[in-house]
């Protein structure tokens, strides 16, 4: 029974060891999250600064290559690199599928939409707007799934998604850390674009054409709104045009939002191949 205790009493030392300053710090689980935060960091995509990364003691001893890599980075961009023993990494992670790995990380300010951020960010003139989609984890698959498809920028409500920036750049797969991003109103959004020379394309199921038989052509902004509510009217009346996306059979529930954002950001590429 001592032993037990003792055991546990030294877990509970490391991990306070582990979140020491780390309260006001948002947590980065698993290597797809720090690589992201890491190229993030170096490439200036995100301002947010890593504070401190914790890995396993036995990933650390095994992958020595990839330590080293961490200690190189740690040196050049000022972060801390510490081991701890992998029950106590298991203990401070909110989940089971971290690999030994685990960031601290300043929350990220994202900028308010402007013409200067189209101005800097625009390449192939694609930006997507995600309205409505409540659920970090889909939040997270949605932008994975526009950034994969080539957007320029992405532009969100103004809602605060700090507290769930660990998962959502989990699920994301590191966009939302590799992404140039801002937040504007749905008005401020179209009224922006528009002024820029885009067209404003939203999403639903009426008043709409197949969004295979749209011209998606750039420059375009295009709105995507979550599965439940799909994105507001007040965004709808500011729309160019409105587009759906077709079934193969009668269904009558609706796609989540993250297929729905694979399905869409992947017909504009399609249509801007040439």
């Amino acid at each position: 029974m001592q032993a037990r205790n003792k055991i546990k009493i030294i877990k509970e030392k490391i991990k306070m060891q582990i979140n020491e300053k780390s309260s006001d710090l948002i947590q980065f689980e698993g290597i797809v999250s720090v690589r992201a935060l890491l190229i993030a960091a170096e490439t200036g995509y995100s301002p947010r600064r890593i504070e401190r990364i914790v890995v396993a003691e036995e990933r650390a001893e095994s992958l020595r290559k990839e330590f080293g890599w961490l200690r190189a980075r740690s040196a050049a961009l000022g972060f801390e690199l510490c081991t701890a023993p992998r029950s106590a990494i298991d203990a401070a992670a909110s989940g089971s599928t971290h690999g030994g790995i685990i960031a601290y990380c300043e929350p990220r300010d994202y900028p308010a939409l402007d013409a200067d951020f189209i101005k800097r960010t625009r390449k192939l003139g694609f930006y997507v707007m995600i309205e409505g989609i409540e659920d970090p984890y889909n939040f997270g698959y949605a932008l994975r799934s526009v950034y994969s498809a080539g957007v320029d920028g992405i532009v969100l409500s103004p809602r605060n998604w700090l507290s769930a920036a660990g998962t959502v750049c989990r699920s994301s797969a590191g966009a939302s850390e590799l992404a140039d991003i801002a937040t504007a109103s749905g008005e401020d959004a179209a009224r922006i674009f528009r002024s820029a020379g885009f067209r404003i394309i939203g999403t639903d199921l009426n008043d709409s054409v197949s969004v295979y038989d749209a011209n998606l052509h750039y420059p375009l902004l295009l709105i995507i709104g979550g599965e439940k509510r799909g994105i507001s009217r007040t965004l709808k009346a500011v729309t160019d045009e409105i587009v759906r996306l077709d079934y193969g059979r009668d269904f009558p529930e609706a796609l989540s939002a993250a297929s729905a954002a694979a399905i869409l950001s992947f017909e504009v590429l399609r249509q801007n191949r040439y």
